[in-house]
C-alpha cells in the first residue's frame, strides 16, 4: 500500500493566500455589486519594460529559425550572458559575486522551498515570525525542527540572533515580507558572525532589494564581511521588473560555501546544489533569459526605475493615511510592503473581515505570517494609483 508523506498532515488545510481567496470569492458571490480593491496578494500592475519586451521578441523570433534555435542551455545554471549582467549589477552597490557562483531560476519561491533538498532533515531550521510561509511550510512537509526568532514592535520587526541559541539553517529577508523591516548593515553583521561562529547557513531572500532608497542600507547580504562562507543569496526579478508573470530570478552560492559531511570530508554546497538542479530542473527558457538581460542593461535599469518609483508613490500614500490616523506601522519607505497595527484591538482575521465588508478592500493577514502577526497586517503598494487613494479615503472612513 502506498505511503504518504505524513508531515503534510500537521500543517494548516489551507496555504494563506488560498483562504484569503476562498474568503474573497464567497464575499464576493454574496455582494456581487461591491467595488473590491485588492491589496493583499503583492502581484504587481504595471507592465514589463519596454526593452525586456523587445529583446524577448527578438529571441523569440531567434527560436523560430533554425541557425539560431536554442534547446535545452547546457549547465542549467543559465546563460552567461545573463549570470555575467547580473554579475555587473552586484557590483554596482558594492557586492562581490562571480558570474560562475550565479544560478538562474524560475523566482526566488522554488529555491528558497528547494533548496533544504541538499541539508540533511535533522537540521534545526530557524525563521523569524513573521515571515513568508514558504520558508516554514518547506520545512514542515520534511519534517525538519523548526524554530523562530521573534521579530516584534519591541524590535523593529527584525530579529537578531541569540547565541543560547542553536539553528543550522537560518531564513532572513531583508527587505522583509511581511513587514517591510530592513536590516541595517550592523545588524546583518550579527547574524553572519553567529552563522560562522556556530557552522550555520544563513539563505538570504533579497527580493526586494530594489526597493531600498536609503544607501546606507544593504542590498545584499555580501555586501557583509563574511558572508561568503556562511549564505546563500536568492533574489527574483518578480517585483523589481514585473516579471510575476514570466518567472526569473537568481541564486547566488559562494565558492567557499562549504561544510563537513559525516565522513568528515569538506562538501561545496554549489556542488550539490548543482547536482540536484541537474536532475530536477532544466533551466529557464531563453527568451525569458534575454528579457531578463534587458533589465540590467542602463536603459532597462532607468525603465524599472519608472515602475518601481510608482509603487513607492503608493506606499508613501498609504504611510500618510496611517500617519494621519495615528496607526503604528513598519515598512513603506524601503519596502512595498506596509505592516501596519490591527486598529480598535482587532485580531488580524477579524480586521480583515471588516476591511472587506465595510471598505471593500482586501489585505493580508499578519496571522497568517506566524505567531507574532496576530493583530496586524499587510497592505501592498502594487496597486493601481487611483485604486490605492480610493482605498486609503474608504480606510479613514472606518469606524472603531
Amino acid at each position: 500500500m502506498v505511503k504518504i508523506n505524513e508531515n503534510f498532515l500537521s500543517m494548516k488545510k489551507n496555504y494563506l493566500f488560498i483562504e484569503i481567496a476562498k474568503r474573497v470569492k464567497a464575499f464576493s458571490q454574496a455582494h456581487p455589486d461591491a467595488d473590491i480593491i485588492r491589496m493583499g496578494i503583492g502581484d504587481v500592475t504595471l507592465p514589463i519594460a519596454p526593452a525586456a519586451v523587445e529583446a524577448m521578441k527578438k529571441a523569440a523570433d531567434e527560436m523560430g529559425v533554425k541557425e539560431t534555435f536554442r534547446g535545452y542551455e547546457d549547465s542549467g545554471a543559465g546563460y552567461d550572458f545573463l549570470k555575467e549582467a547580473v554579475a555587473k549589477y552586484y557590483k554596482s552597490f558594492g557586492a562581490n559575486v562571480k558570474a560562475d557562483e550565479i544560478r538562474i531560476n524560475d523566482g526566488a519561491k522554488a529555491d528558497c522551498g528547494n533548496i533544504v533538498d541538499i541539508f540533511g532533515d535533522d537540521n534545526v531550521v530557524m525563521i523569524t515570525d513573521p515571515a513568508y510561509p514558504v520558508y516554514v511550510d518547506t520545512n514542515l512537509m520534511n519534517g525538519r525542527k523548526v524554530i523562530y526568532a521573534d521579530s516584534t514592535e519591541g524590535n523593529g520587526f527584525a530579529a537578531m540572533p541569540d547565541d543560547s541559541v542553536h539553528a543550522d539553517i537560518i531564513y532572513l529577508c531583508s527587505p522583509n515580507n511581511p513587514t517591510g523591516s530592513v536590516y541595517t548593515k550592523e545588524q546583518l553583521k550579527k547574524w553572519v558572525d553567529y552563522a560562522n561562529k556556530n557552522g550555520s547557513v544563513i539563505i538570504f531572500d533579497a527580493a526586494y532589494e530594489a526597493f531600498i532608497s536609503e544607501p546606507d542600507l544593504p542590498r545584499s547580504i555580501f555586501q557583509i564581511d563574511g558572508a561568503r562562507t556562511c549564505a546563500i543569496e536568492m533574489c527574483s526579478l518578480s517585483k523589481t521588473a514585473g516579471f510575476t508573470g514570466m518567472r526569473c530570478g537568481y541564486t547566488v552560492i559562494p565558492e567557499e560555501l562549504k561544510v563537513t559531511a559525516s565522513d568528515g570530508s569538506e562538501v561545496y554546497l554549489a556542488q550539490l546544489w548543482g547536482r540536484r538542479q541537474g536532475s530536477k530542473f532544466n533551466g529557464v527558457s531563453y527568451p525569458v533569459q534575454r528579457a531578463a538581460e534587458a533589465i540590467f542593461t542602463d536603459e532597462g535599469q532607468k525603465q524599472i526605475k519608472v515602475n518601481i518609483d510608482y509603487y513607492r508613490e503608493n506606499a508613501r500614500i498609504i504611510a500618510s493615511t496611517l500617519d494621519e490616523m495615528g496607526i503604528y506601522y513598519t515598512g513603506g519607505k524601503n519596502s512595498p510592503y506596509i505592516w501596519l497595527k490591527c486598529p480598535g484591538g482587532l485580531g488580524s482575521w477579524e480586521f480583515f473581515d471588516k476591511l472587506l465588508a465595510e471598505a471593500n478592500v482586501v489585505g493580508t493577514p499578519g496571522e497568517g505570517f506566524g505567531k507574532n502577526g496576530e493583530g496586524y497586517f499587510r497592505l501592498t503598494a502594487f496597486g493601481d494609483r487611483e485604486r490605492t487613494k480610493q482605498a486609503m479615503e474608504r480606510f479613514k472612513a472606518l469606524k472603531f
